[in-house]
């Protein structure tokens, strides 16, 4: 009996050890081969509260546009072996639906040839996407190259990569403005366009940038989910979140529902395989607590946090956990509405604008709202990039949209940083 114990132990953790590689492997060749995308538009609220469970309670459902209320739509990504549950429901409650793209997988696979065949080793540029390496690389060469340009380490990710960014200054003293990019995973124009940013302040010779560069102390973090955007690259490309293990098949929480402000309140998951997964406890990921921590020793530096994000073209603002309007919401608007007027003038992009808990849906627990509720930076936005809200690809976005995104929204963030300054925001920072 003893002898058997112990075999069906050592078989048992065999077994385990085997699906676990089994897993391994097949997250390493993640497709999404014959994978709908349905548009889902609720026309009651009760056909609302029908999709909206099921965000909740199916890991085979991929929620990239979450309706906020009747008459928005859900954009959803439907696993095969759930294609038939999935329209009984609709069917059943007579819910609007349609397929829009019956297999997601081409788009993806058209992007990934695109970037293998692309030139190897040609000069970092914005024609393109780049990974994790490839930025890094190029934060160092900004670093050797320009006096002004500092290299910062905020801490390691759970898998030991940097969160690595740049301080860009002209002289101390002025106020800072902190920027942040890529904290989901898939959003890859978020880091394109903070790259892009970061070179025009460096070297543009446009006055109007040249002016604000140096009016401002920078600190530009292009990809503070360093783990999960590898991951985008190396196997999944819809990936969102970190990459911590929560069990054995669930990987990861929302670093931008794990912010210890009003944590886990409004708009989050306690399903660790949910995309909303806002974590055990408030900073339960390293990244969110490391970045904290960084963010925390430059208290009374910063002016600002603006934090870049995809899709809807969107330029939000405290609060998302309550509709409770912050105190300087008045102003955050009026700059919102001067930003977004300001960008659309290059060329015609439309945004909308307002507080994230009415604008967009309720959210706690974001990094904006913890700089704002916790640090007291009282400019605080989020901007959701190109595409707009119709689009149904939104994170593959094409390569040749990154400069005209990359410049319409340096155009803004002048607008956005004049606003605010002539309001008198940064006269007890100088």
């Amino acid at each position: 009996m003893v002898r058997h114990g112990v075999f069906s132990r050592c078989a048992v953790m065999a077994l385990l050890a085997s699906l676990s590689v089994v897993a391994i492997e097949a997250a390493e060749m993640a497709r999404y081969d014959s994978y709908p995308m349905y548009r889902v538009t609720p026309k009651s609220e009760e056909q609302l509260r029908v999709v909206a469970a099921m965000e909740q309670v199916s890991d085979s459902l991929i929620f990239l546009e979450t309706a906020r209320k009747v008459g928005d739509r859900f954009d959803i990504i439907v696993a095969p072996h759930k294609l038939a549950d999935f329209t009984e429901t609709l069917e059943a409650d007579y819910i609007p639906h349609e397929v829009i793209d019956e297999n997601v997988q081409r788009s993806f696979d058209e992007e990934r040839v695109r970037l293998m065949t692309k030139r190897a080793k040609g000069p970092f540029g914005w024609n393109d996407y780049h990974s994790l390496e490839e930025i890094h690389a190029w934060l160092d060469k900004m670093a050797a190259e320009h006096r002004e340009v500092e290299l910062l380490d905020a801490g390691r990710s759970h898998q030991n990569r940097t969160l690595k960014g740049v301080k860009l200054s002209y002289g101390e003293g002025r106020p800072g403005v902190f920027i942040e990019g890529g904290i989901h995973a898939r959003e890859w124009i978020s880091p394109a366009t903070v790259t892009y940013i970061l070179n025009e302040l460096v070297t543009s010779e446009d006055p109007q940038v040249r002016a604000l560069a140096s009016k401002y102390d920078w600190y530009v973090f292009p990809n503070v989910n360093p783990d999960g955007y590898a991951y985008t690259f190396q196997v999944n490309r819809l990936w969102r979140k970190t990459r911590k293990p929560y069990g054995p098949f669930c990987y990861g929480a929302d670093p931008n529902r794990n912010w210890d402000f009003h944590w886990a309140e409004q708009g989050t998951s306690n399903n660790p395989c949910s995309d909303t997964y806002a974590g055990p406890k408030a900073f339960s990921e390293v990244e969110t607590r490391s970045l904290s921590t960084f963010v925390g020793k430059l208290r009374g530096k910063l002016s600002a946090y603006i934090a870049f994000h995809s899709y809807s073209q969107l330029l939000l603002f405290p609060y998302g956990h309550t509709a409770e309007h912050s105190a300087n919401h008045q102003d955050l608007d009026e700059i919102a509405e001067a930003t977004v007027k300001s960008l659309a003038k290059r060329y015609g992009t439309q945004y909308q604008y307002g507080n994230v808990y009415d604008a967009i849906y309720p959210a706690s627990g974001s990094s904006v709202d913890w700089s704002y509720g916790v640090e007291d930076v009282k400019i605080a936005y989020t901007y959701e990039l190109r595409p707009n809200s119709d689009a149904w690809n939104g994170f593959v976005l094409p390569p040749d949209q990154i400069v005209p995104t990359g410049e319409e929204t340096l155009d803004s963030l002048v607008t956005l940083l004049q606003e605010s300054a002539d309001r008198g925001y940064y006269d007890v920072k100088n």
